[in-house]
C-alpha cells in the first residue's frame, strides 16, 4: 500500500514547486494520520468550484474544497479518529482511501489575505490549499463539520496534522492548538 497526491493547476496560477510542496505536504500528513491511498487534486478558480458546486451539491456559488470520495465501501468504515493525536486509531494495516479533490484558489488567496496572480503565491496561499487538501482526505476518513462540536474537532485535527508536519496551524494561526480563528 502506497500513497500517492497528484496536484494538477488547472488556473495555471501556481508554479510547479508550489504544487509540488503541497503535494509532498499532503504525502506527509496522510502518514501522519495512519491512511495511505490515493489523492488527486485539481487547483480550480471561482468560476470552475462554482459550476462544480452547483452541479455536485446543489449549491450556487463558490466554496474552498470538494471532495469525492471513490474508496471502496467493501473496506468498510475507517478507524476512530484519535482527537488529541490527529490520528487513526492504530491498525494492523493503514486505511485505504481513493479520492478526488477540488481546492479553489481564489478562495484560498482571499482566506489567506494575498493574491496569487501570477509568479510565485505568497506563502499563505499554499498552506491554505493543503488545509483544503486535508480537509477532504478528513471527510474519506469519515470526519464531518456540519455540526459545530463535529466542526471544532475536524479544524482541531487539521491544524493538529500541520503542526506535526512542520506546516503549523492554517486554520487558528492564533496559537498550538488553535486561537484567532480564520
Amino acid at each position: 500500500m502506497t500513497i500517492s497526491v497528484e496536484v494538477f493547476d488547472a488556473t495555471r496560477r501556481l508554479p510547479e514547486p508550489a504544487l509540488h510542496w503541497i503535494a509532498q505536504h499532503a504525502e506527509k500528513g496522510m502518514r501522519h494520520l495512519g491512511c495511505v491511498g490515493e489523492v488527486r487534486v485539481r487547483v480550480v478558480d471561482d468560476a470552475e468550484m462554482a459550476q462544480a458546486h452547483e452541479e455536485f451539491a446543489g449549491v450556487s456559488g463558490t466554496t474552498d474544497v470538494l471532495t469525492f470520495d471513490l474508496t471502496d465501501p467493501d473496506l468498510g468504515p475507517p478507524p476512530a479518529m484519535v482527537l488529541e493525536h490527529a490520528r487513526l486509531e492504530s491498525t494492523p494495516n493503514p486505511y485505504e482511501i481513493d479520492t478526488d479533490i477540488l481546492v479553489c484558489l481564489d478562495e484560498a488567496a482571499r482566506q489567506s489575505g494575498g493574491a496569487a496572480p501570477g509568479g510565485n503565491p505568497p506563502p499563505g496561499v499554499q498552506r491554505e490549499l493543503l488545509l483544503y487538501v486535508l480537509h477532504g482526505i478528513l471527510h474519506c476518513l469519515g470526519m464531518d463539520d456540519h455540526e459545530e462540536q463535529a466542526f471544532e474537532a475536524m479544524h482541531r485535527v487539521e491544524d493538529g496534522v500541520l503542526a506535526a508536519i512542520g506546516v503549523g496551524p492554517v486554520f487558528r494561526p492564533g496559537s498550538p492548538g488553535g486561537g484567532s480563528g480564520a
